[in-house]
């Protein structure tokens, strides 16, 4: 062997050179990779033929292998790493020579890519990343990030460290919008850093919390590294239990898990939020803290005179904090108590199938023992009991067709079990309620009156949905009994907003908050997944890039808002209405809402193709898709070259090489621990795509064949890259910012000032691994 080495190891070594030569070479990362896939193969197929490289297999056929296989060793956990005295034979890398390879591999090559970037399942999700890069640069070109930054300096920076506070919340809100490290930090780079220092900020503090608030697009859905991640660890993380399964002695993963081995994209969203919330949280209370020791290297800032007029303090927690809890409350209150409820009362042609037990229990005796070691005896015990029981009630009951007379029972059983008030109805009443609030503590001056109005709406809806609509009443009856109460809270709104308006924090905040929380409540509600929801986060960028645009022009957005309402109209009417019209009988009522649904449809079309021209004579929307085409095509440019290099690793048994090693470990969480500090050290010099496509793949089937939280090992991956983008000297945030720092910032003062948010990530990272419920709460409040 050479240098004492089995010749995969070399070959290893080999594809690894390559990789990092190829990234240092300067050609474009995208083509570097392939070409390392290339050159690798070229030179381990040399060493090859030329006899130079050989693999030490374990013998299969000898007394030891054997009586490993007749104390019950699985064949797949046998390795030299676990036996090293197990007999061994000397055979080529390449056993039916480099060739077959070859064509083994052109053949996967093709069929991957037709899989994953061309008419695979994944593709619909990767759509998704095209459009969040498409909502963040257009985003970022659009100045709204400066207004952010500006805005919250004044609301932040008379107090101790205030800039640097402000600089966490706008990174947490372009991380929210952007998902792209790189974006945010030279955005906020540019933008942040100057004033900072202008105030007399430390250098250190400065620079730290800006290259650390950029990497929050790492973490903070919608998170492009989640997308990417999620798209490949689902497909990882059933294959992988399904094979555990299948080794346990069970049929399929359902059987032996009890539940479905499925991971969406959506699901780690989920996850993802409140780690990510924790981190800013984190990262903010540090600013302070630091400000509070050293009052000279962060202090208080007042920028500008206060806009809008002077709110008193009883004021603000009666507008504020009083009248919203009340609301709130209030809404939680009568929902617990079903005076707020569903108003469906809809009933199938089949009655409802019997419960099953909690686990199947007719399994083979192997898969019963692997069942019970991994559930535990107790609840083995109790699946066979709801068996029992099952069986001895004659087994679970078949859903069987109801008659005409049982199903109209059923449905007015139903009606007379609904609440007095419709969800839906009572959710569209208390946002009203919380607009005409907070325009009020507002505007304490203003004439109020509308605003009462607007309220007294609101209680007339709500009597009237009490008194006249019942869960029978039609949407379009519904709308004309409410038609009057709607006049009232219109007027009250239009008010409203011309007040809120006036406000430079609302006025700033609140469109890009309104589309953030669109994109991600239809996600992490499970309304859709990441790909509808990412479209229209997409074009609700591009409707308010424009919107931004024309003010600056000093023309008027008219087109724009409305063309919003018309969005708000047709998911309304789309909501509330039937709108499959020529199927079956068609009411009038259904064609007045599809015609209206239509008519909504078209005005929004037209705004976005406005906003579209507006942004294209404005110079924003050719810069905006050349950058988008570029991200884009650089990502399914590495995807195809990363599964070259894959293949290659595969071709020549490099990838069970890695995965023997890892298994030789008892313990799962070492082999996690040491995966997650490779990882760590990787991601200094390769960028996120590189490891997602090249190195999860090799050590997925290890680390998500497991029992570990597919949720948890995602999220605990994409905080890990986080850390290493960050860490000195070679994380690629603090190269982002050295390109837009001023010459007085040394790399020194870089380096010093992310060293604390490096001990943050750190920290960041041991709650998340002690406390693993902070990332699979989310999930399992709302599931999808």
């Amino acid at each position: 062997m050479l240098f004492g080495l089995d010749g995969v190891e070399i070959g290893l070594i080999i594809v690894f050179l390559c990789l990092f030569g190829g990234i240092l070479s300067g050609f474009p990362v995208a083509f570097a990779i392939g070409g390392a896939a290339v050159i690798s193969f070229a030179i381990i197929a040399a060493l090859d033929s030329a006899g130079i490289l050989v693999h030490q297999a374990v013998d299969t056929g000898s007394e030891a292998y054997r009586a490993l296989i007749a104390d019950g060793v699985r064949s797949d956990a046998i390795s030299r790493f676990r036996y090293p005295d197990l007999a061994t034979y000397t055979e080529p890398l390449f056993p039916q020579g480099w060739e077959t390879a070859l064509d083994r591999n052109i053949g996967f090559i093709v069929n991957r890519i037709n899989e994953r970037v061309l008419a695979g399942q994944s593709i619909e999700t990767l759509l998704a990343v095209l459009m969040f890069v498409l909502m963040g640069i257009t985003l970022e070109r659009s100045r709204i990030a400066n207004d952010l930054l500006t805005t919250m300096a004044r609301v932040f920076g008379p107090l101790p460290g205030g800039l640097a506070v402000s600089v966490v919340v706008v990174g947490a809100f372009l991380a929210a919008s952007t998902g792209i490290v790189g974006a945010t930090v030279v955005t906020m780079g540019l933008l942040s850093l100057p004033t900072m220092l202008r105030n007399n900020y430390s250098p250190e503090l400065a620079t730290g919390v800006i290259a650390a608030s950029g990497t929050l697009g790492q973490i903070i859905p919608p998170s492009i590294v989640i997308v990417l991640l999620g798209t490949l660890a689902g497909d990882i993380y059933s294959t992988a239990q399904e094979t555990r399964a299948q080794l346990a002695g069970c049929s399929d993963a359902l059987t032996y898990l009890g539940e479905a081995a499925v991971v969406s994209v959506g699901t780690l969203f989920q996850a993802a939020l409140l780690p990510g919330i924790l981190l800013a949280l984190l990262y903010g209370g540090y600013a302070l803290c630091f400000a509070l020791l050293n009052p000279s290297k962060a202090p208080p800032v007042v920028s500008g005179a206060p806009t809008g007029e002077i709110i008193t303090r009883n004021e603000a927690l009666t507008w504020f904090l009083g009248v919203p809890a009340a609301l709130l409350l209030g809404f939680f209150a009568l929902s617990a108590t079903n005076v707020i409820g569903s108003q469906n009362f809809f009933v199938g042609s089949f009655t409802e199938a019997g419960e099953s037990a909690s686990l199947r229990t007719n399994v083979s005796p192997q898969c019963q023992a692997a069942m019970i070691e991994l559930h535990g005896q107790n609840a083995w015990d109790e699946a066979v009991a709801q068996q029992q029981a099952i069986d001895a009630s004659g087994g679970a009951a078949q859903a069987v067709r109801l008659t005409d007379e049982e199903r109209a029972a059923a449905v007015e059983a139903r009606i007379a079990d609904r609440a007095p008030i419709g969800t839906g109805i009572a959710v569209g009443l208390l946002l009203v309620g919380l607009v005409l609030a907070f325009a009020r503590g507002v505007a304490p001056l203003d004439d109020h009156r509308p605003l009462m109005v607007g309220a007294l709406g609101v209680v007339l809806a709500l009597l009237l949905d009490i008194v006249l609509i019942a869960p029978t009443t039609t949407p379009g009856l519904t709308f004309l009994i409410l038609l009057i109460p709607i006049g009232l809270m219109l007027y009250g709104l239009r008010a409203s907003s011309g007040m809120l308006m006036r406000n430079d924090l609302v006025r700033v905040v609140f469109p890009p908050l309104v589309l953030i929380v669109a994109v991600l409540g239809s996600i992490l509600g499970g309304i859709t997944n990441p790909t509808p929801a990412a479209a229209l986060g997409a074009g609700g960028a591009i409707m308010l890039a424009a919107f931004r645009k024309l003010q600056d022009q000093g023309k008027s957005g008219w087109v724009i808002i409305w063309s919003t309402y018309a969005i708000i109209v047709m998911i309304l009417i789309g909501v509330n209405f039937d709108l499959r019209v020529g199927l079956g009988e068609t009411n009038v009522e259904q064609w007045l809402a599809f015609l209206m649904a239509q008519a909504a449809y078209l005005f929004a079309m037209f705004g976005l193709l406005y906003a579209c021209v507006v942004l294209w004579f404005g110079g924003v929307l050719p810069a905006v898709v050349r950058e988008t085409a570029k991200v884009t095509s650089m990502v399914f440019t590495i995807l195809i070259g990363s599964q070259l290099l894959n293949l290659v690793v595969i071709s020549f048994g490099g990838e069970h090489y890695i995965q023997q090693f890892l298994r030789s470990f008892d313990n799962e969480m070492v082999v996690f621990l040491i995966v997650m500090l490779v990882l760590f050290v990787l991601g200094f010099v390769l960028d996120f795509l590189e490891i997602i496509y090249i190195v999860v793949p090799i050590v997925g089937p290890v680390i998500y064949g497991g029992t570990m939280d597919p949720k948890w090992v995602t999220i605990m991956i994409a905080v890990n890259l986080q850390t290493s983008f960050l860490t000195p000297p070679f994380g690629f945030a603090l190269f982002y910012l050295r390109g837009v720092a001023p010459k007085s910032v040394t790399t020194g003062h870089i380096y010093r000032g992310v060293l604390p948010f490096v001990g943050i990530q750190i920290l960041g990272l041991m709650l998340l691994w002690f406390f693993p419920g902070v990332v699979t709460l989310v999930p399992a409040l709302f599931p999808n």
